[in-house]
């Protein structure tokens, strides 16, 4: 742990608790220290501790990374207990505070009048822009050590991120001689089961799925048997392995069978990196070629009626579970065939799940549930994989079971457990270049299925006017997400997607579409420590000249950073009532209006 002052050209100073062993910089609200003004970059600079003392790191923006008054080129370290970082005008300075010292709260200093935050804003701790140079250089002193961890303390309950808790892994983890002895065993064993196969004259292609396994299973056990080089390795583990990748997806089967693992990335055939709730890390499988590879991609692909070769070399497919695969081989993979597939839960989250791991609170949740039943049209809105998908699941149960819906998609991934669903997926053109369906196609053949309500998995192309169309001509109630990180940019978004459906529309028409059609927009995000939260709930409220009004009616205040490294925050009630709420009490429907009430910390 350590300790970062920021102090501006006025002399107003912050301090920041780091709880973690790096503290991002920058005018983006998931960076742990926010600086505001326009000529910070994003991501403008990290303080990383490592063995050897504290360093900055540049990552670039219009304002230079500064120590002492000297601009630094690509990082600088160990840092000295004097040593001042400047970034446009503002001073940092790191120390190292004791460990006993508990961790107070991080500072907030509003920002300044000519600068108005964005509609919807939550950062984690905000700094007025200065306008001064930074500090003078400063005295050579001792370097910085670098933090220790933090006194064993009871710690704060956090949130836990939204992926189902983790299991234990279905096989033990290999050290590195070990696995290199498994991989090395495993090449044996499948060139001979390759030439046994051959020479036994055993023709796959008359076999059923079930008599290819258990033909292939007892050729391994025979060879594994008898074969007196494969040296001191798991047996069962051996011939589960190499049946996995002669007749299966190879090492893919083991991560796919584990619960905790939530995506999987392969790089090329020997690095697999997988993600387990919300954190990358590098699996100890992997496997033994690039051909294998390629055969697991087509027996992803092969039973969907789509392929991958040279001339269609990407390919975006799904398991029988519902899992999301993308794949992309060479020449356009350049280090090899790679494959990216997110899985899918089989366990379906529900409403308390999402409260249970704080991603949401109940208040809102029941908000969300209102918003729904009284057919408000929805827009979720969200970075890749910040939950969009999950929270649009959760919310479809709050649709009544009379309703018709439609659901559009690119890979079948919603879960709806009404009675009266009908599912449509989109096609991709086939060898010639043509039958393919698009999301667009979809979206307008489904106006004519008489749906009470449309949701579209997501908005991403031209598909997005006629999303718009619809909930403007009696289809209230209707659900899609599209990718944006704010609910003003959401806004930009669903712009420009309109913009590519090929019409050419004033930019007024298109607001005028928007503000009329979509009610509520939910704001999802994925913090760095691996956790997702709803951090915006915002109405639409109209036009007002040719800007479209938002009014935020419920929102996620970032706090820093806990001793686990954990996102510490609320959700707090910026104090507006919605309108369609208003209504329904004008109208002597029961609804909790105590929840608007402002700073109500939920």
């Amino acid at each position: 742990m350590f300790k970062v002052l920021v102090t501006d050209s006025n002399g107003a100073r912050s301090e920041f608790e780091v709880g973690k062993e790096a503290a991002s910089i920058g005018r983006a609200d998931d960076n742990v220290i926010v600086l505001k003004g326009w000529t910070v970059g994003k991501r403008q600079a990290t303080i990383e501790a490592r063995p050897t003392g504290l360093y900055v790191v540049d990552h670039g923006g219009l304002s230079v990374t500064e120590v002492n008054g000297k601009t630094i080129e690509g990082e600088h370290g160990p840092l000295v207990a004097d040593d001042q970082i400047g970034i446009a005008g503002y001073r940092l300075q790191v120390v190292a505070p004791a460990a006993s010292r508990p961790a107070p709260s991080i500072a907030v200093v509003p920002p300044p009048r000519n600068e108005p935050e964005a509609a919807g804003a939550a950062a984690p701790a905000v700094v007025t822009p200065p306008a001064a140079a930074s500090a003078p250089a400063r005295p050579v002193a001792a370097p910085i050590s670098a933090p220790s961890a933090p006194a064993a303390a009871a710690p704060e309950p956090q949130p836990a991120p939204l992926s189902p808790p983790p299991a234990p892994a279905a096989q033990p983890m290999l050290t590195t001689p070990q696995r290199d002895a498994l991989n090395k065993a495993r090449i044996i064993v499948q060139q001979k089961l390759i030439s046994t196969m051959d020479l036994r004259r055993v023709d796959v292609t008359r076999m059923n799925e079930e008599e290819l396994r258990n033909t292939t299973a007892t050729l391994i056990g025979e060879i594994i048997a008898t074969e007196p080089t494969l040296g001191a390795v798991d047996r069962a583990r051996l011939a589960k392995e190499v049946l996995d990748e002669a007749v299966g997806l190879g090492p893919l089967e083991e991560l796919l069978s584990d619960p905790s693992v939530t995506e999987i990335m392969v790089n090329r055939f020997d690095q697999i990196y997988i993600e387990r709730s919300g954190k990358l890390t590098l699996s100890d499988i992997s496997f033994t070629a690039e051909k294998n590879v390629v055969s697991a991609i087509e027996r992803i692909v092969a039973p969907l009626g789509r392929r991958i070769d040279e001339s269609s070399p990407m390919v975006d497919a799904r398991l029988k579970d519902g899992s999301r695969v993308n794949a992309v081989i060479p020449p356009l993979a350049l280090k090899g065939a790679n494959i990216t597939i997110r899985k899918f839960s089989k366990t379906k989250l529900k409403d308390v799940d999402l409260i249970k791991y704080g991603s949401v609170t109940k208040e809102i949740m029941d908000f969300m549930q209102q918003a729904v039943h009284h057919h408000a049209n929805i827009v979720i809105s969200g970075g890749t994989g910040s939950g969009k998908t999950t929270l649009l699941n959760v919310l479809s149960n709050y649709i009544p079971e009379g309703d018709r819906i439609v659901t559009v998609e690119d890979a079948a991934e919603l879960q709806l457990n009404q009675p009266h669903v009908v599912s449509l997926e989109s096609r991709p053109p086939n060898v010639e270049g043509k039958g393919a369906v698009t999301i667009r196609d979809l979206v307008k053949n489904c106006l004519r299925m008489r749906p009470d309500r449309i949701v579209v998995g997501e908005c991403r192309g031209g598909e997005a006017l006629d999303m718009l169309q619809a909930m403007n001509t009696g289809h209230d109630g209707s659900l899609t997400t599209t990718h944006a990180n704010t609910p003003r940019d959401c806004i930009a978004r669903l712009e420009v997607l309109t913009l590519m459906s090929g019409i050419e529309l004033p930019i007024r028409a298109i607001r005028e579409q928007i503000s009329s059609a979509v009610h509520i927009i939910i704001q999802q995000s994925r913090f760095p420590d691996g956790s997702r939260r709803v951090t915006h709930v915002t109405e639409i409220t109209g036009m007002e000249g040719d800007m479209i009004q938002l009014q935020d009616i419920f929102l996620f205040k970032m706090e820093g950073y806990g001793p686990d490294g954990k996102i510490r925050g609320k959700f707090i009630a910026t104090g507006a009532i919605p309108d369609f709420y208003a209504s329904l009490s004008e109208r002597g429907i029961p609804v909790d209006l105590s929840i608007f009430q402002k700073d109500r910390v939920l």
